[in-house]
């Protein structure tokens, strides 16, 4: 008799069958999870990520394909700035982190580098808990070039690989994020920071997990080292960033994505996202979850060509982006805005239909005012 089916397994197989029989998941990553924090309202991503789609090929499916990811030239940049960074055993980004993180601590002069490869996710994530925890009880420097972490996501490991972890003298880690945009006088572009933040939070979740394993319980550093070209040059600097904001979304996020089985639940019977299905039935199985578009979806999630043709043909103020939305309440609707701005519609006592109101009159008074000027 084979074993009951608990509630666990029972959503894995579901999320299977709405993934399509044939279909491989694709494997969560930390700019996915990331991702996640960024639009946490949005159950179409969070299904979609959770069965493992695809969304490069959904979109492509849906007569939508995505332009997001970095280009082929950006990536060979940024590998390259990275190689240069590490390079001569680490010496550069260990002078970093010890300048802006660490400066209590003795220079690292003779830092290890431990080897971290092994067979699989599974092997190269054992051999870097092995390689953390000696770094830990050694008490110097150690630098972890692109460890493999694991996080529980859903009952199910998502493999992760930071550009760096550098365990302290006193025993902490701190995770390095190696961006290939630059850092001008000492700030860089305040969305690609929050992107980086995000991602960075991430993989100190995973470590935390590692770290709780370990006793006594390493501490794992909440500002994470964010290292760019500085201006417009190949020399490197770098910036401590506070991610204990972003590290408390990303942690409800996940704990969000246990409640998958409520998502699935909702849908109806036999919806399915294989992208070998006619589109007419893809459109309808993507439609069938809701979605909660922002223009800021359309740099961090591969459906968002997709779900913004439907917002805007929807009429959806969401498509004029979060703060617009978040400022008019109630009403959902472009046609809703423009009747309580005419007044043929809406609560006169509602704070936003009476500010719409208001700007319409001015709008109006000021239109009135430039015509008579013309006529004089």
């Amino acid at each position: 008799m084979p074993p009951p089916r608990t509630r666990e397994t029972a959503l894995r197989h579901r999320l299977a069958e709405l993934r399509g029989p044939d279909v491989p998941a694709k494997a969560l990553d930390a700019r996915a999870l990331a991702a996640l924090a960024a639009n946490p309202g949005c159950e179409r991503r969070a299904i979609l990520d959770g069965a493992g789609v695809n969304k490069t090929v959904l979109a492509s499916a849906l007569g939508a394909p995505s332009a997001f990811g970095q280009s082929q030239f950006a990536l060979t940049r940024g590998n390259a700035f990275e190689a240069r960074v590490k390079s001569d055993g680490g010496a550069e980004l260990l002078r970093l982190v010890h300048e802006k993180l660490d400066r209590a601590a003795e220079p690292p002069s003779h830092a290890q580098m431990p080897e971290l490869t092994a067979i699989g996710p599974e092997g190269r994530t054992a051999r870097t808990a092995l390689a953390l925890r000696e770094a830990t009880e050694a008490g110097g420097w150690t630098l972890l070039d692109h460890p493999m972490l694991a996080l529980d996501v859903a009952g199910s490991p998502a493999f992760l690989e930071p550009d760096a972890v550098v365990v302290h003298p006193d025993g902490s880690w701190t995770v390095v994020e190696i961006k290939s945009f630059p850092m001008l006088d000492g700030s860089a572009d305040p969305a690609k920071v929050g992107a980086a933040a995000r991602q960075s939070a991430v993989y100190v979740l995973a470590l935390e997990e590692l770290a709780a394993r370990m006793d006594p319980v390493p501490r794992v550093r909440h500002h994470v080292l964010l290292v760019c070209p500085k201006d417009f040059s190949n020399l490197a600097t770098a910036s401590a960033v506070d991610i204990r904001k972003q590290r408390a979304v990303t942690a409800r996020q996940l704990a969000r994505l246990t409640r998958l089985q409520d998502i699935a639940d909702a849908l109806p019977e036999g919806v399915c996202f294989a992208p070998e299905l006619p589109a007419e039935e893809l459109t309808a199985a993507v439609e069938a979850v809701p979605a909660t578009y922002a223009p800021e979806c359309l740099s961090a999630c591969e459906l968002a060509f997709h779900c913004r043709e439907r917002s805007r043909t929807a009429g959806a103020v969401t498509s004029l982006g979060r703060s617009v939305r978040a400022e008019l309440g109630g009403l959902s609707t472009v046609e809703d805005v423009l009747a309580a701005a005419r007044g043929e519609a809406g609560d006169p006592d509602d704070p936003a239909v009476a500010a719409l109101r208001r700007a319409a009159e001015l709008r109006a008074e000021a239109l009135g005012s430039r015509q008579g000027a013309a006529c004089h």
